[in-house]
């Protein structure tokens, strides 16, 4: 095994590709899509969808490399069985429930056009799919067993929403041991504001949840190792 440097803040990092894995946060359509939840509840869509074109540059890349690929997307089942009362109280003030029918679909219910992940980043044959019902992507989630099956300890992440899904996920991903690098140009909220806040917190000095890095320096160090 060989580890490379990827230039990172607060400090550089080593990476062994070969136990690393692309981890892709929610591109869905219920949060990047015109007729899903966040579109329909007055979300600026325009921010979310904006990182679908670098997201598909990175995603082209770890796969001819052969990097180990994870896609989620947070959903219920369609009897909401799994969605807490408390959860769904809370996403009534958006005006919208879990599971409510919206003109292409439920909101976010497995299965459907609103829960699917946009048509540019499409998973391939083979490649990891998690379906979770909370934000962060190891909860309720054969997540932790599948890396660990697999010798990963690197987490390569992007997706929206920065300061919700993305940051969740960074933060259960360090209490269970992994080392994360967001792609700080792969991620987005609806709101700058608290988009550059989550990354904001990413630049702490002792890197508590993660590392920032970009995409262009992430490209360039995967295919000088392929």
């Amino acid at each position: 095994m060989s580890q490379h440097t990827l230039s990172a803040e607060p400090y550089h990092i080593q990476i062994e590709f070969s136990q690393s894995a692309l981890v892709i946060i929610d591109m869905q359509n219920d949060f990047c899509t015109e007729g899903g939840w966040a579109h329909l509840a007055g979300l600026d869509i325009r921010r979310t969808s904006s990182v679908i074109p670098r997201i598909k540059d990175v995603v082209t890349v770890a796969r001819e490399a052969g990097l180990t690929i994870v896609h989620t997307r947070e959903g219920h089942l369609p009897d909401l069985s799994d969605c807490p009362e408390s959860k769904q109280r809370k996403m009534r003030r958006t005006g919208y429930e879990y599971g409510q029918k919206g003109p292409k679909g439920r909101f976010f219910t497995r299965g459907t056009w609103n829960n699917d992940i946009v048509d540019a980043l499409k998973p391939l044959p083979g490649e990891i799919v998690i379906d979770k019902p909370g934000k962060g992507a190891f909860y309720s989630t054969d997540l932790d067993a599948i890396l660990r099956a697999g010798d990963i300890t690197t987490l390569i992440v992007c997706g929206v929403t920065t300061h919700v899904c993305v940051s969740s996920t960074l933060r259960e991903a360090a209490d269970r041991g992994f080392d994360s690098i967001l792609l700080a140009d792969c991620c987005q909220s609806y709101e700058e504001e608290l988009h550059q806040g989550a990354l904001d917190v990413l630049r702490m000095p002792a890197a508590l949840f993660g590392w920032l890095a970009t995409s262009d320096d992430f490209i360039a160090l995967l295919r000088e190792c392929e």
